[in-house]
């Protein structure tokens, strides 16, 4: 029997019946049938403790039998202030306002929605748009469509349909580069803010790793010379950690590189360790405060149904106390320096005539290829060497989970550079 669900990125005449999953422990799931794949990608970047992890499980459980859901317009509840105030201690200093939400996308569209708010507020309702930069992935609703990467990116097909956004060009110098290298980046952002500066409520970028617009690492220096830019020509800076917060570029967040705070911060994915869909957009106290008057228009009218969902609050705080309590900056390090050895240094695996280049950074690693055509058939390859890979365009990564053991490391890795012998 055909099932009704209509999957994600598929093109419906050609897509192979997919398997259908029946559990998972640890970095693999089961496969009806009883199939045991390694998981690669941690499910979209999100299961950074991988699956049924025994802590989470009990923390829903728990939450489930006081309250499972209440709305959060004119309520509160514990789970809520309480994860509120952990994700204050815990993100760059000056992030002291949490508005919660129910995805990364929704996330982005409530700090433009703020951006653009706060500038009106301030008396300049002409500061209504957005600067984005080429290569960017910010998400698949409306607004979060109109500033990715409009020449690249998959959503070329609703151009007509979305508001109209300035883009600056993608920083090219990467993350090791020196601050003398990464000027030329700046420059260039420079000249975006010169040119439409009076119209932009707010920079927005995925710090450090570009992740679905091309796995893009850049440099901390791009992002403390974007800050003082942000700050020259009174623009706010948003950083979209959806897909880096939480470990995966190395430190708990990619802000963190650069010991920079942005306006504003988006955060998903791993805050949840992918238990529950859940979102925070937090903000400095500048922003925030520009809310606070007696017009109506100071109201930010934004409220998602389930935005501080008691059981997704819960998970969320378990997932923050497994990540401190076992380590997993120490964990992410050991993933980074086998990533490094067994990809980024292999010179066979760079010197292919395929293969564009091989990058890592933190719990990511990725070999771009020439032409996509190059890995046609690698999903079916690793599935047969108990790997589930999931590559897009000219880019095979991996965003492993945290808890993935060094010997399972290396079953990824061998097997990525397997299908380039």
């Amino acid at each position: 029997m055909i099932s009704p669900v209509w999957h994600p990125y598929a093109h419906l005449s050609t897509q192979p019946r997919p398997p259908k999953v029946v559990g998972g422990q640890g970095p693999r799931f089961m496969l009806e049938g009883g199939e045991m794949l390694l998981d690669a990608t941690c499910s979209w970047w999100c299961m950074i403790h991988g699956y049924g992890h025994p802590r989470l499980v009990a923390a829903l459980k728990e939450q489930a039998d006081i309250l499972c859901h209440v709305m959060l317009g004119g309520l509160t509840h514990e789970p809520a202030d309480r994860l509120a105030r952990e994700l204050v201690r815990i993100t760059p200093t000056g992030l002291n306002h949490v508005f919660f939400s129910d995805s990364g996308s929704v996330g982005m569209e409530v700090a433009m929605k703020m951006a653009v708010q706060y500038h009106h507020l301030r008396g300049k309702p002409e500061k209504h748009r957005m600067l984005s930069l080429m290569k960017a992935y910010h998400g698949d609703t409306s607004g979060c469509m109109a500033v990715c990467d409009p020449e690249e990116g998959m959503h070329s097909l609703f151009a007509g349909y979305l508001p109209q956004h300035h883009f600056a060009p993608a920083p090219t110098a990467p993350f090791s580069a020196s601050p003398d290298e990464a000027e030329a980046d700046l420059a260039r952002l420079r000249t975006a803010l010169e040119r439409h500066h009076h119209e932009t409520a707010a920079l927005l970028m995925e710090p450090l790793l570009q992740a679905a617009g091309g796995l893009n690492m850049t440099s901390p220096h791009y992002l403390r010379g974007a800050r003082a830019l942000c700050d020259e020509f009174d623009v706010l800076l948003v950083f979209d950690e959806v897909a880096t917060g939480f470990g995966r570029t190395g430190k708990r967040f990619a802000a963190d590189h650069a010991q920079v705070t942005p306006d504003i911060m988006v955060l998903s994915k791993g805050l949840t360790g992918g238990y529950l869909g859940h979102a925070a957009t937090l903000a400095t106290d500048r922003v925030h405060n520009a809310f606070i008057g007696d017009s109506p228009q100071h109201a930010f009218m934004h409220g998602p149904t389930f935005m501080g969902n008691p059981l997704a609050c819960r998970v969320a705080l378990e997932s923050l106390a497994v990540f401190e309590d076992e380590d997993y900056l120490g964990k992410i390090a050991r993933l980074n320096a086998l990533l490094d050895q067994e990809l980024e240094q292999d010179r066979a695996l760079r010197s292919h005539p395929a293969v564009e280049d091989v990058r890592v950074l933190g719990a990511t690693a990725v070999i771009e290829v020439k032409d996509a055509a190059a890995l046609a058939g690698v999903a079916d390859h690793a599935r047969t060497h108990g790997v589930w890979l999931r590559p897009f365009g000219r880019w095979l990564y991996t965003m492993p989970a945290y808890i993935t053991s060094e010997a399972e490391m290396r079953q990824i890795t061998d097997v990525m550079k397997s299908w380039f012998r």
